[in-house]
């Protein structure tokens, strides 16, 4: 009975149906709510697979998203193949939904001109007595839909990989970004490695659609921006 049970196990699907290589190959935007759901669970009963059991559950609340996530751990386990284990994981996938929702309709700060770049970034990297390059991620509204650290250097200066530059714009979907590293001893002018590097960044994102807007160099008072200035 264990045997068959395991053959609606999605590891044992063949890879066109397999909705975590649908995912990887294709990108989670591909997936449709139920294959999204049967990665949830892993598995379905011994009649039915992951996605099909999946496909009933959201039958029962009539493909409405928000209704599945009011059910309790008690109506979930009433469907064949939903222990307890399953429904913890579903409510707590579709919770944490929910809280994403949640900061998406925060008011997303705008970047109009060096000034407000500067005054984001100011209160991270100003006063630091080390070099760290940042990003900020711009969709085409120019709004910030998040910054990072890409890097920590020492005094002097900070390595930063394109490759993961780039990498975090994809998968934001970021459509512009704006680069800026602080300088500790407080000298406002870019060094040769600063130009080489906007330059690299600029290049690169051109290849992508993706338009590298500023490079800020930031210190405890004030900034320099590359754009301001003309030089990117």
């Amino acid at each position: 009975m264990s045997e068959l049970n395991s053959s609606f196990s999605i590891k044992k699907w063949s890879e066109n149906d397999r909705p975590r290589e649908k995912l990887i190959a294709k990108g989670k935007n591909s997936l449709s709510d139920s294959e999204l759901m049967a990665i949830l669970i892993g598995s379905g009963n011994r009649e039915e697979s992951a996605v099909a059991l999946s496909k009933r559950i959201l039958a029962s609340v009539d493909h409405k998203i928000n209704t599945l996530g009011a059910l309790s751990i008690k109506q979930l386990t009433k469907f064949k193949g939903i222990g307890e284990a399953k429904a913890i994981t579903i409510i707590a996938g579709l919770e944490l939904g929910r809280r994403r929702k949640k900061e998406e309709v925060e008011i997303k700060p705008k970047i109009t001109s060096s000034k407000d770049a500067f005054a984001l970034l100011q209160p991270i990297i100003g006063d630091l007595d080390h070099e760290e390059f940042w990003v900020l991620f711009l969709n085409n509204a120019n709004k910030v839909l998040y910054k990072r650290q890409i890097s920590i250097g020492g005094k002097t200066g900070t390595l930063v990989d394109a490759r993961i530059v780039f990498r975090a714009a994809l998968e934001s979907g970021a459509t512009a970004i704006i680069l800026a590293h602080n300088h500790p001893s407080g000298k406002l002018s870019p060094s040769q490695s600063d130009k080489d590097l906007t330059k690299k960044l600029k290049t690169g994102g051109a290849s992508l659609d993706i338009n590298v807007l500023d490079h800020l160099i930031i210190t405890e008072k004030t900034y320099f921006s590359f754009a301001d200035e003309a030089m990117i």
